[in-house]
């Protein structure tokens, strides 16, 4: 088969919500909603080989750490591998008191008590009830009708509260999901979700969770947000409901899914922390907090060290992140681009410069320092980058803040090496190239031995040193308004080499009693060429002196 001409005669658009009094496209999310991760459980089960005791174990301790405060651990009644894990945490006292653990089974009353037991001496516990409702599954999976579907949630409903009776002193919360949530009638949604109600008798101090999940993602964004809207209008006792989403990623806006649904009213986001889950996987835990957290909002998530946890999610999921995942991916702080590079050398200069934390960056939308990231690998030099990109690679290594031009001059120099190399380069590769250009730590024409600087009584700079020429020792001596003129005026009346400065800079690089200087200086030879010369040394005025010497050896090449 192919793709269709006209795909219109086997699919058909999703029906949109009639919602015209909708308020959710003005709010923003201004606090955190409650977090369950169901790596557990939901990302378990789609794994190709499913985590066995111990990367379950590493796993639980992996979300503790995060924070996570409610983790839906496993579906007891699927066998002994979950049901001896969830009753392992209870017996053992893993479960920290400010943590809940969440399980999941159907609607059958066999796997209810098999779930309940499971949990027996817990301290608290949230039961998760399922079954769907959607048009599809009543049909073609169930072959039953409304009444029937409502009353299997009921039925469920009803063993939960007896069960609970069964062991009093559990803290016993509930959840009910109607699942396929996003392809149902909300209108039918709702009429289960209070018919549960109706059983279980939830209040304000001790709420029912309903969690609304996007099973099979269907239909634009927008559409689950108002479906989660009008359901929030439409429950009985709003204020005795916690209103959960759990979106997966059919259409890739599983993210996008939930935030909408949050500022559509809901309270909690249900997810795996990098988004793993049948098919195209569950909402992301970790993108969803970090997009919070830069808009200055606490996600209540820690991260702070990002690399470790994504670690130990590959290591248990058996399973890569992707280079280019938001926060975490090896590559999303990295640009390769010139333009890139040159607006984020920018952006950090002007960081460095105002004495104000707010982040502003140009292409970072958060500081990987917050995530445990550092900033080596953040401009990345390939054929693609620019003059900006090898500068901030240099600065980062080296130390060293080339002047604007003569990263110009540079550039060619390190764009030749890449095209050749064909592959990207790295800080070792560029300062190499670096040295040879400019001459330094390597065999010169013109190298500086010793060298004392005195002022004549008409006020100009004498210059006296010894400089070896390839190799052999020399006494040169010259005249200037300052020590630079004068290097420049031995070199020239001493070996020839006539040069006129352009430019010259310094800074430091590095502080404390092993502090060292790098100084630059731009020439025109005698031919017109403009050469650059590079100096780095203890002192300033020495390096001073190695740069001119640097350009004096670049213009004796010819």
């Amino acid at each position: 088969m192919t793709m269709l001409n006209n795909p219109g005669v086997k699919y058909r658009p999703f029906p949109p919500i009639n919602l015209p009094d909708r308020t959710w496209p003005s709010r923003v999310i201004e606090k955190a909603p409650r977090w369950l991760s169901t790596d557990l459980r939901d990302g378990n089960q789609a794994l190709i080989d499913p985590m066995g005791a111990e990367k379950k174990s590493r796993f639980f301790d992996l979300l503790l750490k995060v924070g996570v405060k409610e983790i839906e651990v496993g579906f007891p009644a699927s066998g002994a591998t979950d049901f001896d894990f969830i009753s392992g945490l209870v017996k053992d006292g893993r479960i920290p008191d400010d943590v809940i653990v969440q399980v999941l089974t159907q609607s059958r009353r066999d796997l209810i008590e098999t779930t309940f037991a499971s949990l027996a001496g817990a301290k608290q516990a949230i039961v998760h009830l399922y079954n769907a409702v959607s048009p599809v599954w009543r049909k073609v999976v169930f072959g039953m009708g409304k009444d029937e579907i409502r009353q299997i949630a009921i039925e469920g409903a009803k063993v939960l509260r007896d069960q609970a009776a069964k062991y009093p002193d559990t803290d016993w919360h509930f959840q009910y999901s109607p699942e396929t949530f996003s392809t149902a009638e909300v209108d039918f949604s709702v009429e289960v979700c209070a018919a549960v109600m109706d059983v279980l008798q939830p209040s304000k101090d001790h709420p029912i969770i309903f969690n609304l999940p996007a099973t099979v993602e269907c239909a634009t964004p927008n559409v689950y947000a108002d479906q989660i809207e009008l359901f929030g209008q439409m429950i009985p006792h709003r204020e005795s409901v916690v209103i959960c989403l759990h979106t997966h990623n059919d259409r890739g806006t599983g993210v996008a899914a939930a935030e909408l649904g949050l500022m559509a009213g809901a309270d909690r986001v249900e997810g795996c922390l990098f988004g793993n889950g049948e098919r195209t996987g569950n909402c992301d835990l970790v993108t969803v907090a970090l997009n919070m957290y830069t808009q200055g909002v606490n996600p209540g998530l820690d991260f702070s060290n990002i690399d470790e946890i994504a670690q130990t999610v590959e290591y248990c999921n058996q399973l890569p992140i992707h280079p280019r995942h938001p926060y975490v991916g090896e590559l999303v702080y990295t640009s390769f681009s010139g333009s890139h590079q040159d607006a984020i050398k920018k952006g950090f200069a002007a960081m460095e410069a105002k004495n104000d934390p707010l982040w502003e960056m140009p292409y970072l939308p958060i500081d990987p320092a917050d995530l445990g990231r550092d900033y080596e690998a953040v401009i990345r030099v390939n054929s693609q980058s620019g003059k900006g990109g090898f500068a901030w690679v240099i600065e980062q290594d080296q130390g060293l803040k080339l002047p604007k031009k003569m990263q110009a001059h540079f550039s060619k120099h390190v764009q030749e090496l890449a095209d050749q190399l064909g592959r990207e380069l790295f800080a070792e590769d560029i300062w190499e190239v670096f040295q040879r250009v400019y001459h330094l730590n390597t065999p010169q024409h013109f190298q500086l031995l010793d060298y004392e600087e005195s002022k004549t009584p008409d006020g100009t700079r004498l210059f006296a040193g010894k400089i070896a020429v390839d190799d052999k020792e020399q006494s040169v001596s010259g005249r200037g308004n300052g020590l630079i003129s004068s290097v420049v005026a031995t070199i020239g009346e001493t070996f020839g080499v006539k040069l006129e400065i352009s430019d010259y800079s310094e800074h430091a690089m590095t502080g404390g009693t092993d502090a060292r200087a790098a100084a630059y200086v731009e020439c025109v030879g005698a031919n017109g060429k403009t050469v650059w010369g590079v100096g780095i040394d203890e002192d300033v005025a020495t390096a001073s002196v190695r740069a001119v010497l640097s350009a004096a050896n670049e213009a004796a090449r010819g």
